[in-house]
């Protein structure tokens, strides 16, 4: 005796009369022990089971099937309907015996009787729990708590009240109770709206979400790198800048052969500014899809172009990338980038969550690495409708919370890096030593990534904590575009992330900037630029503090420096402008000051006292305390070197500790810290 298990499902669209399979696997077992997956052959299935009805509830779509005949004879174990009567399976117990085949016309009105039974008991119990309001009590239903508990949370979160539906995911995603066929029965049945919610919950059960449906078949001739560049070929050249344009053509015509050969680095879009391969590998396929995917984060940026992503099959395609580059966490992050920009357009989120992205978003955004999460956290961010008003630019960045949460956010903490900095590394703790005191101690093990993600949020929950992305040069040796300078100025800077600070909802609730280095200058410059346009006067009333590390607001002998060596750095304009007492940081600074005077911005500055390593026999102290003191708020000297003044080697740290009260203080002190910002 063996058992044939068929798991079917039908899209919502299908008709009662049409037999729309979607999936079906046949589980093959001797004693009940092993299991081989097959599939059911058509013609067999089809003299098995019909579909007989449907219960719609809000494009939910719950299926009976009824068996009309059989070829062979069988019995029915009424026992195992009767308990997986709620269930998406349906057991057959197959005889092998040819002399109870000669009972199969017997046999077959009472199969179809048992059946009947069971399907229509599901139906009626299903049916009356979600017709009925959802205060009236369910007890005398036939059903066990659980099954009849689901099908209430699963109506709540169709409801056309927020808070009742948000409350519904909320215990959906709490209730650690349910069998596999319970969550199996909840992805098929929950809608998009829902789907997004789960996954923004924190922990939530991966067995909520629907694998990616299977991939069409590709022909194996074509590569992932081809299909890329089929895609990129695609598009429109269009509304994109010259360098997109640029990079976009060096993309299509560059090989694995060619990129090989080279031995210098390539330019990378975005990030954290420096090349994305100093040196290639023995696999340049994979270098070559990752130039490819940043060309393709460029175009995704330009709304029209994304409908032309999506209606070349790029979803598709980026998540067969996906899929096959697990071990590539860069390629992974640039993927769920295009995503996150693409999740900008509503009318594509249908797409988006149809072609599978939700279930594999909800798995990265559990990661335990910062930056995988951080993307994954913007994608689902910008897909939820239903719980978030404000859009995430490319380069803008939750750090918390990075889920739904209930707790009202109060105010925005907003972090910016400066040259060759990022949204991440700048803000890690400071690097630990690997003596053996120092692992003896445990400290390495406590090691976080983003302090402020880490440490912050932790100590002030009802923050909203921000961290912006751009690109910086020291030098022009990598900038291959011929108009990139353009792109590098302050001024251009600054109405970039302005608008993209608007969009996310920066100014809305009160703001603390937190600037690293040349992000100092670029705060400064978005301020008075702000105070200029009346629709971000929002944004200037609701500043209350700025916290400068290392900001060289009367420049830096290092831009003097790279201009007299040209063979060590080769000045780009970011650099040029950190010239001491140059004109335009000049203006820049005393415009500034004459608004932080008005506004009586609180401010707090940190200054370095060691010099810094650049290259390998040079070392200076790239900001003096001269050129870090504003000249307005608190100056503290602190006695670390130019890149560790933004990292706290510990939350017991004098930085942090500094950092924190200031926070706090600005955001109104006591009163702030009896509102939960302790």
């Amino acid at each position: 005796m063996y058992a044939i298990v068929g798991y079917l499902r039908v899209k919502p669209q299908m008709s009662a009369s049409a037999l729309r399979l979607i999936r079906c696997h046949r589980r093959l077992s001797t004693g009940g022990t092993s299991v081989n997956n097959r599939p059911l052959p058509w013609k067999d299935l089809r003299k098995i089971a019909k579909v007989t009805g449907a219960v719609v509830f809000g494009g939910c779509v719950f299926i009976t099937y009824e068996v009309f005949s059989l070829k062979r004879a069988i019995t029915v174990d009424t026992s195992a309907i009767l308990q997986e009567k709620h269930k998406s399976y349906i057991y057959l117990t197959h005889a092998m015996n040819r002399e109870q085949e000669s009972l199969a016309s017997g046999l077959t009105n009472k199969t179809r009787k048992e059946l009947h039974k069971a399907a229509r008991k599901f139906l009626e119990i299903s049916s009356r729990v979600l017709l009925r309001p959802l205060d009236e009590h369910l007890s005398h239903l036939d059903a066990d708590p659980h099954e009849y508990a689901l099908w209430v949370l699963l109506k709540k979160t169709c409801s056309a009240d927020q808070a009742v539906r948000q409350q519904a995911m909320q215990d959906l995603a709490q209730s650690h109770h349910w069998q596999d066929y319970q969550y199996q029965t909840a992805a098929q049945v929950i809608d998009q709206r829902t789907t997004v919610g789960l996954a923004r919950i924190p922990n939530v059960d991966l067995r909520f979400f629907l694998p990616p449906p299977v991939l069409p078949h590709k022909d194996d001739d074509i590569s992932i790198e081809d299909s890329l560049r089929q895609l990129l070929a695609s598009l429109p050249q269009s509304e994109v800048d010259k360098c997109v344009q640029y990079f976009t053509s060096m993309a299509l015509r560059e090989s694995s052969q060619s990129l090989a050969s080279q031995r210098g680095g390539l330019w990378c879009f975005g990030g954290n500014g420096l090349p994305y391969a100093q040196s290639l590998t023995s696999t340049p396929s994979e270098k070559v899809e990752t130039f490819c995917l940043q060309a393709l984060v460029q175009h995704s940026k330009v709304p029209s172009h994304c409908d032309h992503i999506v209606a070349n099959g790029g979803l598709q395609l980026l998540q067969r990338v996906y899929q096959l580059r697990r071990d590539s966490p860069k390629i992974q992050r640039n993927i769920v980038r295009i995503i996150g920009n693409l999740a900008l357009n509503d009318s594509l989120h249908t797409a988006i969550v149809q072609s599978g992205w939700v279930s594999a978003l909800a798995e990265m955004i559990q990661s335990p690495h910062i930056m995988q999460a951080s993307h994954a956290a913007r994608a689902l961010a910008n897909l939820d409708r239903d719980a978030v008003s404000e859009k995430y630019q490319d380069g803008v960045y939750i750090l918390h919370p990075q889920c739904r949460t209930n707790q009202p956010i109060k105010a925005d903490i907003l972090f910016v890096h400066g040259l060759l900095g990022a949204a991440f590394k700048t803000w890690r703790q400071k690097d630990c030593d690997t003596t053996s005191e120092v692992k003896a101690a445990g400290i390495q093990e406590d090691y976080t990534e983003c302090w402020p993600k880490s440490w912050l949020a932790a100590d002030c929950p009802n923050l909203r904590i921000l961290s912006v992305e751009y690109d910086t040069h020291l030098s022009d040796w990598n900038a291959k575009c011929p108009v990139e300078n353009q792109r590098k100025s302050l001024a251009y800077r600054s109405q970039e992330l302005l608008r993209k600070l608007k969009d996310a909802g920066v100014g809305d609730r009160p703001v603390v900037w937190v600037a690293h280095s040349m992000g100092g200058l670029l705060v400064k410059k978005m301020l008075l630029d702000a105070s200029k346009d009346p629709d971000l006067d929002a944004l200037i009333k609701n500043t209350k503090g700025i916290m400068f590390y290392s900001v060289p607001h009367h420049g830096t002998f290092m831009a003097e420096y790279s201009v007299n060596v040209r063979y060590l750095l080769f000045p780009s304009i970011e650099v040029r402008e950190l010239c001491k007492d140059s004109p335009a940081l000049r203006d820049l600074h005393e415009n500034f000051l004459n608004i932080a005077k008005e506004r009586e911005y609180k401010i707090l500055s940190f200054a370095e006292s060691l010099p810094t390593n650049v290259g390998p026999m040079l070392k200076i102290l790239v900001v003096p305390s001269q050129s870090a003191e504003l000249g307005i708020g608190d100056l503290i000297q602190v006695n670390v070197d130019h890149l560790s003044i933004c990292k706290p080697e510990n939350k017991d740290s004098m930085i942090y500790k500094q950092s924190l009260q200031f926070i706090q203080d600005a955001l109104g002190g006591q009163r702030m810290k009896y509102e939960g910002f302790n």
